[in-house]
């Protein structure tokens, strides 16, 4: 697969994984956050919590399913940035991590949500 390939694949993925949230009573805050090195994919709120979200979008599962590739690296990553985010837009409210993964299967995707898929361990 080349990189404009698997860019676009994770462009649907995110796109479907925004959809979701909105489906589900959620507002999307932004996409794409950075700070530096770090990166959420999808920000989103609802009258609870803030949830931050990694998506994870793949052709097969032959090398393992997506959320696997959402090393104990990337969770500290999410969560020094969620921390950031917090700060930056003065925001007091509860936190969520997901992970929402997508796969490709021929012209078909299939979206699993992980809600709560990890948190930080203070």
């Amino acid at each position: 697969m080349t990189v404009q390939n698997r860019s676009e694949l994770g462009k649907k993925g995110e796109e479907l994984a925004k959809e979701f949230y909105q489906k589900n009573q959620f507002s999307i805050r932004d996409t794409n956050w950075r700070l530096g090195h770090l990166e959420v994919d999808i920000i989103a709120e609802n009258s609870d919590c803030i949830v931050f979200c990694e998506v994870k979008t793949r052709s097969s599962t032959l090398l393992g399913t997506p959320e696997e590739f959402v090393t104990r690296q990337k969770q500290q990553h999410l969560i020094r940035a969620a921390n950031y985010y917090l700060i930056f837009k003065n925001l007091k409210k509860e936190v969520r991590f997901d992970i929402i993964t997508v796969v490709r299967n021929g012209e078909n995707y299939s979206l699993h949500h992980i809600p709560e898929a990890f948190s930080p361990r203070w």
